[in-house]
């Protein structure tokens, strides 16, 4: 079969870049070309809340030039995603149609959660590596320009992740405002890391040491890492470094001057500028989690969004379980409000049983699968705030909490979902999708009603206009009887099935 031709654009907080990949079935991902413009739209955004014009139009100008790319390699589709500067500016919606006139090119803003699943996905594009790896306690630093994100992974499966406000450019903003030599800014950088650090650890791992999870790992993402780790012998830029190296080398590097870093790395000034708050960053993370040994996979956003859009039309494939990271972050959330346990278990199985069963009545897809399946997970984490508006408290909660791989549309999808579960439905707006999976959550919840898992072995079968429900459950079903078929007519109102609970051997 001929080879397929893709473009990727990356619109980040410092640079555009686009990437053309040669996509088959037998041989995978290859790059055939890379173009990148340094433009420092995470500046304005930071510092003013907007993009200004003037970048706007050298944006146009360098994506118009970008498309001129495409049009020559004759590439058959592209995904232009824009990320944390885009994200934060204020005229973002008004940018992006000038950039779809201007230029042909439909930009969207990916949320930070979607964008960090691109990045593990390009990650595991090296996939030998990726994999081996994670076998042991793993942590993932991934500092970009606007933000940073830390996930850990302890064999195979993702533990936790968690976004922090420490990009490097938002931390050089500050310290272009204290006047400083080069070496005298790491104290101060440090304080700003510590702060994030110890919150991260106070939330997330219970005020214990990430040593005590044994991470051997680091693998360090972000364009500037790059520039962080050498062979020193060669002169060459290294995958893998041990962490005592690297804390050597780093040191040598806040040692030196703002002319020397341009000198020694070929920067400008710009530049060479932010690789100071990087280098403290990820010295900070290493000594956080005590891990051994750095990899340093050298991927970039387009690389991400190149292996997404290869894995969408089954040119790829994972070994990797990216929807396995998805529920472990669901999962993750549950287990910090407390509302994970036998109860939330029974609902997940049953909320799935019913969207198989009713497979042919609602037309959904795998991916509302996947929500249905999260909402399950975590429908019941209002009650950490409030026993009595448990279903604002949670709609709140989930619009708060970021879960890797979601955008924030899916998001919020899913905390309506949560919401309406305890609520009377409101039919205001476009909210079909929400209804159909309010509707199977509510009728999941209800066949747990006594929270005894009483029809958690049963069957399911649509037959003559009902979805029969057969417990097989011998002692008192009293309560989901009742609780069944108080949901009956809003079921039926959206399926056109009614569902009936029975016992095993009754009529």
């Amino acid at each position: 079969m001929a080879a397929q031709l893709f473009a990727a654009i990356d619109v980040g907080s410092f640079k555009l870049e686009l990437g053309i990949y040669e996509i088959t079935s037998k041989n995978g991902l290859r790059q055939v070309e890379h173009l990148r413009h340094v433009i420092a739209l995470g500046k304005n955004t930071y510092s003013t809340g907007k993009i200004s014009y003037k970048l706007v139009d050298e944006m146009c100008r360098i994506l118009e030039e970008f498309a001129g790319v495409m049009k020559a390699y004759r590439v058959s589709d592209y995904r232009a995603y824009a990320t944390t500067a885009m994200r934060g500016a204020k005229n973002s919606h008004i940018i992006l149609e000038q950039i779809r006139v201007r230029t042909g090119i439909s930009v969207k803003i990916v949320s930070n959660s979607e964008q960090r699943l691109l990045t593990y996905k390009a990650i595991a594009m090296k996939e030998a590596e990726f994999y081996k790896i994670i076998q042991k306690g793993t942590a993932i630093a991934d500092v970009s320009f606007g933000s940073m994100q830390i996930s850990l992974f302890d064999k195979d499966s993702l533990v936790s992740t968690h976004n922090l406000p420490l990009g490097v450019m938002r931390i050089g903003e500050i310290m272009s405002k204290i006047p400083t030599d080069t070496w005298m800014q790491q104290p101060l950088i440090e304080e700003v890391i510590d702060k994030e650090l110890a919150n991260y650890r106070k939330m997330y791992l219970k005020d214990r040491d990430m040593k005590n999870r044994d991470i051997k790992n680091l693998i360090a993402i972000g364009e500037l890492v790059l520039y962080l780790a050498r062979d020193e012998i060669n002169n060459t830029r290294t995958d893998r470094i041990s962490a005592a190296d690297f804390m050597r080398y780093s040191d040598q590097l806040l040692h030196m001057s703002l002319d020397q870093i341009e000198e020694r790395f070929g920067v400008s000034s710009g530049y060479g500028a932010l690789l100071i708050p990087a280098a403290v960053i990820f010295r900070r993370v290493v000594e956080l989690t005590g891990a051994e040994m750095i990899w340093i996979p050298g991927i970039r956003m387009c690389d991400g969004i190149a292996a997404e859009y290869a894995q969408s039309i089954k040119k790829i494939q994972f070994v990797h379980d990216f929807d396995d990271d998805i529920l472990a972050a669901a999962r993750n959330m549950a287990k910090r409000y407390r509302c994970g346990g036998s109860h939330a278990q029974c609902v997940e199985k049953m909320a799935l049983l019913l969207f198989d069963v009713m497979k042919k009545y609602h037309g959904l897809d795998g991916r509302d699968r996947l929500l249905l399946q999260i909402a399950a997970i975590i429908h019941g984490c209002g009650k950490f705030i409030s026993t009595r508006n448990t279903s604002a408290s949670a709609y709140n909660i989930i619009m708060a909490t970021e879960i890797i791989g979601l955008s924030h549309q899916e998001r919020e999808l899913v905390a309506n979902v949560v919401r309406s579960r305890g609520e009377e439905f409101d039919y205001v707006g476009d909210d079909t999708k929400v209804a159909k999976l309010t509707a199977l959550l509510r009728l999941a919840n209800d066949l747990d009603r006594s929270h005894k898992q009483k029809t958690s072995v049963c069957r399911m079968a649509v037959k003559g206009g009902e979805l029969v429900i057969t417990a097989g459950y011998d002692g008192d079903i009293s309560l989901e009887l009742l609780a069944v078929s108080m949901a009956a007519d809003f079921f039926e109102e959206i399926f056109g099935i009614r569902p009936v609970l029975k016992k095993k051997g009754r009529g």
